[in-house]
């Protein structure tokens, strides 16, 4: 069955000014909700509502309970004090460019929303720790080591949420269920990353014009390719989405 996902809305065009649009756009948590309602790698049907109180998207069978909130997976580091320096040597006009394609809905994802005790969700883990400072192809590379029971450092953060995880079978089938496919490399088990990785210990942010050029590049095209492919779910509905197998 097909559905009508606008693969080049901007989500702040219906959000509040000064809001968050992955809490106040209302075509955005649309959006969530359609796409990941759908059925899991093992075949249960795992259906989002979005009338659940004080919750953006839920659901619950004998899966279990899942509460889950949207958030950004295209940041363009624009506001980030650190990043000034590199940001200024910029012209605004690409700033801007950049900026509207991560307004689309190929730059979101949902995480699990509701907090284990006094710690931080997903969201707030990716955004605060030193070592990831919310770059999506870092967050996806601690995913993976989650799956393979590899140390990472948000290894905490997502054992609170195992549960969530364990839905997907393996990291294939959660790269698969939110089509991430295009930030994998060709042999299909490790990260195609923005920027070269050379560990957890170095600076996740870009240290000069020509870095930040590099990331944004990889960025941009990671979310044009996740919009197509959100577009052929959308279209033709659920389909086998290996890397080779996207429809055109």
């Amino acid at each position: 069955m097909s559905i009508t996902i606008d693969t080049t809305f901007d989500v702040y065009s219906d959000t509040p000014t000064g809001k968050d649009p992955d809490s106040h756009s209302p075509t955005l948590r649309r959006y969530h909700r359609m796409l990941w309602s759908k059925l899991l790698p093992e075949g249960s049907a795992f259906t989002l509502s979005d009338k659940h109180p004080k919750t953006y998207l839920h659901h619950t069978s004998q899966l279990g309970e899942f509460c889950l909130s949207s958030d950004s997976i295209g940041h363009t580091y624009r506001y980030v004090k650190a990043m000034a320096p590199i940001i200024n040597e910029l012209p605004e006009e690409e700033l801007d460019q950049f900026f509207t394609i991560c307004s689309t809905v190929g730059a979101y994802i949902v995480f699990p929303s509701r907090k284990v005790g006094p710690m931080p969700t997903i969201n707030g883990a990716r955004g605060l720790h030193p070592k990831v400072k919310d770059r999506f192809d870092l967050s996806l590379e601690c995913i993976r080591r989650h799956y393979q029971k590899q140390d990472s450092p948000l290894s905490a953060a997502l054992a609170r949420y195992v549960d969530f995880f364990n839905l997907f079978g393996n990291f294939n089938g959660y790269v698969d269920y939110f089509l991430l496919q295009d930030l994998i490399s060709g042999d299909g088990t490790s990260i195609d990353f923005f920027l070269p990785f050379y560990g957890f210990d170095a600076s996740p942010l870009p240290a000069n014009v020509g870095e930040y050029r590099s990331y944004k590049d990889r960025l941009v095209a990671f979310v044009i390719a996740r919009n197509r492919r959100i577009a052929g779910q959308a279209a033709y509905g659920d389909y086998p989405v290996r890397k080779e197998g996207l429809p055109l």
